[in-house]
């Protein structure tokens, strides 16, 4: 541990859409942002090709693109952005503490914590090149359907979000093959009903994916093993949906800060404050259910708002 202590305004813990967005606001109201991008600097949207649905871009704009833009324009109003990311936090007095890398501690009046979350993947080869390769494998339906209008796509998934998620995609493809590990559903019986009632929607039972084929570039079909036969077969498609959950990246500030069931941050409504003063959070980090990049930055900018009134009650 190093020994020398950096006493800071305002640190955002994280970056994408909500700690950019934060920073962005911080900055311009004089409260001196420093900015750790965080192991994936610019957030989950930095592995999105293209992004279609954010305002102010009518022809689109590609994920990696976006986040140097937003981070170029929170440094132009003078935020500190930094390599980095926070290994231990303690946030039982003021000012609260944090240390990055494991070396360096920041006594911060304010911490905004835009930590986000990570989609959880099967961890398949083929799935991850193609993840990688932007040629079909996607988490979210609601960003990426569009692209697949009109075609046949594979979602995986027995939850609720799973079947939210096929549902809205029956609306733009052509058909959507389910596939569920065991013999039920996870998600409540209404939601359940619903996917097995539309009529474009196939729900396979039993059913697990064993391999994400394609050309190397785009997917074409999917390798898939019914588990009570051990039978295999292919399934022709042009995405690969993977919908079995979300982890957010919150474990350090369990000991401190109110997390729900599954470790989302719990803010007061309405507010991005939590449990502790003085501490604000952002983004995926605290939203399980719209989880686009819109929402959080409107929460990023909800942060930086809360702190500076927070740090003007203190003066």
């Amino acid at each position: 541990m190093s020994n020398e202590i950096e006493k800071v305004k305002c640190l955002i813990i994280g970056s994408g859409p909500a700690g950019y967005t934060a920073a962005i606001y911080a900055a311009r109201a004089n409260m001196n942002p420093v900015l750790y991008q965080g192991t994936q600097p610019g957030g989950q949207l930095t592995t999105t090709n293209e992004v279609e649905n954010f305002p102010g871009y009518p022809d689109g704009v590609t994920g990696p693109e976006m986040m140097v833009q937003l981070q170029s324009q929170a440094q132009r109003f003078g935020t500190d952005v930094r390599d980095g990311w926070a290994t231990k936090v303690d946030f039982s007095s003021e000012p609260h503490k944090v240390w990055i890398n494991e070396t360096t501690e920041i006594h911060a009046d304010t911490v905004i914590i835009s930590t986000g979350a990570a989609a959880k993947y099967l961890g398949l080869p083929s799935e991850q090149h193609y993840l990688n390769t932007g040629g079909g494998v996607s988490a979210c339906a609601v960003c990426d359907g569009f692209f697949y209008r009109n075609q046949e796509v594979v979602i995986v998934g027995a939850g609720d979000s799973a079947c939210e998620e096929a549902h809205y995609l029956s609306k733009l493809c052509k058909k959507v093959t389910m596939l569920v590990r065991t013999d039920k559903f996870r998600a409540s019986k209404i939601m359940a009903e619903r996917v097995m009632n539309t009529a474009n929607i196939e729900v396979l039972l039993n059913t697990s994916t064993v391999e994400v084929l394609g050309d190397g570039q785009v997917v074409t079909s999917i390798k898939v093993k019914n588990t009570a036969t051990n039978v295999e077969h292919e399934i022709p498609a042009t995405g690969f949906f993977v919908a079995i959950g979300h982890k957010p990246n919150t474990d350090i500030f369990a000991d401190y800060l109110t997390l729900d069931e599954t470790g989302y941050i719990v803010n007061v409504p309405g507010t991005s404050k939590t449990n502790v003063p003085g501490v604000f959070v952002g983004g995926d980090a605290a939203d399980h259910v719209y989880r686009q990049a819109i929402t959080a930055a409107g929460t990023g900018c909800m942060a930086a708002l809360d702190a500076e009134r927070y740090l003007a009650s203190k003066d």
